[in-house]
């Protein structure tokens, strides 16, 4: 998926300068690899920002950069939330080469029932949810598909089974990597009573999240 994102360039910074931009209604980000040794300092829409972040493709979406003198292909390097209500506080980005590879990581779909499931009562057991992959950024797919339909009682599917037949993408994570397997059900067991200790409170800070899983607002997933 490709996107694209309007921002214009800051002169100012630190927190005073952070806070008047979030009260206008945005947010400071930087740029890596526009200018060489030196980040290019900007201000973008969080609101558009976070749906780019909430789609299907999430952290790897190829984003169109635009600002006053620049424009530039990026992906998201790490942004930032607020632990209270996760408003968007800060972002990162850098410029991509359309015709040179890199390395992201990207989810697995698990698609199908497993035969151990329906037929022999097992339960799927999914170890790995996403994997490393090196590719062009405008091949980066949204997820990578697991069939685990023919999946039978103690059987699994590692990196190396994954079908790679004319996909543009080639797996960077260990072949021998567990992605999922069909497992016999535990007995529960009772667990030892404990003493409970209280946990010091300690104040909230800001979160710094890296390309992964993007979590969504609570009043989303109602």
């Amino acid at each position: 998926m490709d996107a694209t994102l309007q921002a214009e360039k800051r002169e100012g910074r630190g927190k005073n300068e952070a806070r008047r931009l979030r009260a206008s209604g945005r947010i400071p980000a930087v740029v890596y690899g526009v200018e060489k040794g030196k980040a290019v300092e900007i201000a973008v829409d969080p609101k558009t920002l976070l749906r780019i972040l909430h789609s299907e493709s999430g952290v790897n979406t190829l984003i169109g950069l635009r600002w006053d003198g620049g424009d530039a292909r990026v992906l998201v390097k790490e942004y930032q939330l607020d632990p209270i209500d996760h408003r968007l506080l800060h972002a990162d980005f850098y410029q991509v080469a359309m015709d040179k590879k890199l390395t992201v990581t990207v989810p697995i779909l698990l698609r199908g029932e497993a035969k151990g499931v329906k037929q022999q009562g097992g339960i799927v057991d999914f170890v790995n949810r996403d994997i490393e992959i090196e590719v062009l950024p405008g091949d980066i797919p949204e997820n990578i598909a697991v069939d685990v339909t023919e999946l039978l009682l103690n059987q699994g599917i590692r990196v190396r089974d994954i079908h790679t037949e004319g996909a543009k993408w080639t797996p960077v994570t260990d072949g021998d990597t567990m992605i999922v397997h069909v497992v016999a059900p535990k007995a529960e067991e009772e667990p030892p009573a404990a003493d409970v200790v209280a946990a010091p409170v300690a104040a909230a800070e800001p979160e710094v999240i890296k390309k992964g899983k993007v979590e969504k607002p609570d009043e989303e997933k109602k």
